[in-house]
């Protein structure tokens, strides 16, 4: 009742303000240009005083004169312009009203008919779980994609004869992995997770984190690049087993960027890429990572363009002392204001490039102790400490 009792208010207080202005006449009250009118004409009474009284010469007064009757003149103009506006007819006035109060009923009934009145808003944790399947996402994808490009007539029959041979041996490994292999080179990729998760069934508990992730993946461009929770659960597989995984890490961001969390992706991604895999998401990573930093409020600091100018005219032990001292500078402002993970990570990273290991292995240790709990941030600290050697 609530609902109802504010949602009527307000489309009162809305059809009033739309209905006002449609019965309020347009000469109603003085416009201002009538008092500018009787301001002027008030003056040139008062030239002729002054002029009576010796104030002003003959020349001045003409003058005076002149100006005045110019801005009367156009203040009259106004006046009567504004004077001769009309007001909308009467009968137009109120077809518009009738107009706007069908709309406002029928936007009631239509909200009470299909709508939701009284429903409560549903949590973040409810909301996800409420989101598309992997099916689902797959029929939406179906429906409004275009034909595929041709393939090869000769592969498209060797994909024919094996799946005609996979049905007389239902668990050949080999096969399967071939038939989802080649299902997504011909960007048949919803057929391809079927295979795939034949795949994953007949492993078992032998499946190891690339193979969990390599569903996921096929799952994801299934399903237009949408994390569905079964992609979800495979990623979730695959970190169990090896949290390191390239491939998985990068989806798991994919994920947590679609969730709302794009600050966990950039620690992850910005550790993908300091790393320095050979994959076709690395250019995804390269392509959105400023995009995914600006929506996580993070300001990407590094050297300015007068430090790499600077660099470029050094000799190299000038340029390793400038890197040094970088990098000291990095260390302190690190110990007394903190700082994002990525920058801890670049911090031993650069240690490690300097040599300076029992330092790189300090910091490692000290970050351990900030970002305890924090799964996502040590994951991408823990590969450069990794990278520099100081971790396992």
């Amino acid at each position: 009742m609530t609902f109802w009792i504010t949602a009527a208010a307000l489309a009162t207080l809305a059809a009033l303000w739309i209905a006002l202005p449609l019965f309020r006449r347009r000469g109603e009250g003085v416009a201002r240009s009538s008092y500018d009118v009787q301001i002027y004409k008030d003056q040139l009474k008062e030239v002729e005083r002054d002029l009576a009284r010796g104030v002003l010469t003959e020349a001045e007064a003409n003058a005076s004169r002149t100006e005045i009757s110019r801005r009367l003149l156009a203040a009259a103009d106004k006046a009567e312009a504004e004077a001769g506006g009309s007001t909308a007819p009467k009968g137009a006035t109120i077809g518009l009203m009738v107009m706007v109060t069908i709309a406002f009923i029928s936007g009631f009934y239509l909200y009470s008919r299909i709508g939701a009145p009284g429903f409560p808003d549903l949590p973040l944790a409810e909301r996800m779980a409420n989101r598309p399947s992997q099916e689902m996402a797959e029929q939406q994808v179906a429906a409004t994609q275009g034909e595929l490009p041709p393939a090869d007539p000769d592969h498209l029959a060797l994909i024919e004869q094996l799946k005609d041979v996979l049905k007389d041996r239902p668990n050949d490994l080999t096969g399967y992995r071939l038939l989802a292999d080649n299902l997504a080179q011909l960007g048949r990729y919803a057929e391809a997770r079927v295979a795939q998760d034949r795949v994953i069934e007949l492993l078992g508990d032998s499946a190891t984190a690339e193979d969990y992730a390599s569903q996921a993946e096929i799952m994801v461009i299934a399903a237009g690049w949408y994390v569905s929770p079964e992609a979800e659960d495979a990623l979730t597989n695959a970190v169990q087993i090896d949290q390191f995984n390239p491939r998985a890490r990068f989806y798991v961001g994919m994920a947590l960027w679609q969730r709302g969390r794009p600050d966990q992706t950039y620690q992850l991604w910005s550790g993908l890429l300091a790393e320095g895999h050979d994959a076709p998401w690395m250019g995804v990573i390269e392509q959105e990572l400023d995009a995914v930093a600006a929506e996580a409020g993070i300001t990407i600091r590094g050297p300015s363009q007068d430090d790499i100018d600077a660099a470029a005219e050094m000799t190299e032990e000038d340029r390793m002392e400038m890197i040094r001292g970088m990098v000291a500078n990095l260390s302190d402002r690190l110990a007394n204001e903190g700082g994002t993970p990525e920058e801890w990570a670049q911090l031993i990273g650069a240690l490690g490039v300097l040599g300076e290991t029992e330092e790189a292995a300090a910091i490692w240790t000290e970050a351990q102790t900030v970002f305890a709990g924090n799964n996502v941030a040590l994951s991408s600290i823990r590969a450069a400490a990794k990278s520099a050697g100081v971790a396992d």
